[in-house]
């Protein structure tokens, strides 16, 4: 499904290949020779989606452009099933596994990778062919990789960018949880509802 987000429609280039059950929405822009499979989701929700050449986006994988936050992704990139990508910049020959997740202001540098279920967190930069490996979580600038269970660093790191919430919506962390809850969803919600407005097209 091909949609019309807030006046921006996706542009694919001719060589390219986009499986009937994807769904590309808004200004997302593939390159040549690249392949987006069954049930992945790029969406350019503020922010624009841009895939280059000889890319493989596999299925199920979600990637999401955000107004602060563009996802720009190089050349020659695998996206593995179940990938979530938001607001990042992908380098050129990036390996990205099954289930993994890129957040927001992150940068993967050139032929670096990121293995099974592990997290490149926001803000974070990962040196040219530096390895994230399974499971774990990569923190800061430059990327520190630690395995799931050693909170405190991960926290830490998150804190320098003074957490996640106010890093990827932009509201005020005040102390007081509940609250911070609600400015964040008040405005992510009206953010999304923008959405109503989509039309569909035909490829």
């Amino acid at each position: 499904m091909w949609l019309r987000h807030r006046d921006a429609e996706p542009s694919i280039d001719p060589s390219a290949y986009v499986a009937p059950s994807a769904v590309l929405s808004g200004d997302v822009r593939i390159g040549a020779d690249s392949r987006v499979l069954h049930g992945a989701v790029l969406t350019a929700d503020g922010g624009p989606v841009q895939v280059g050449a000889s890319c493989v986006i596999m299925e199920q994988a979600v990637l999401r452009g955000t107004r602060p936050n563009p996802l720009i992704i190089g050349d020659h990139v695998l996206v593995g099933p179940h990938a979530y990508l938001t607001g990042c910049e992908i380098a050129d020959e990036v390996f990205i596994a099954t289930g993994a997740m890129v957040f927001n202001g992150a940068r993967m540098g050139r032929a670096s990778r990121v293995g099974l279920g592990g997290s490149v967190h926001i803000g974070t930069k990962v040196a040219d062919e530096q390895n994230v490996p399974i499971g774990w979580v990569a923190v800061g600038d430059p990327a520190q990789v630690y395995p799931p269970g050693d909170a405190e660093p991960i926290m830490d790191g998150l804190r320098d960018q003074g957490g996640f919430l106010p890093y990827v919506f932009g509201v005020e962390d005040t102390g007081d949880r509940g609250e911070l809850m609600r400015t964040t969803m008040s405005r992510y919600v009206k953010a999304l509802g923008r959405h109503r407005d989509d039309t569909e097209l035909r490829p």
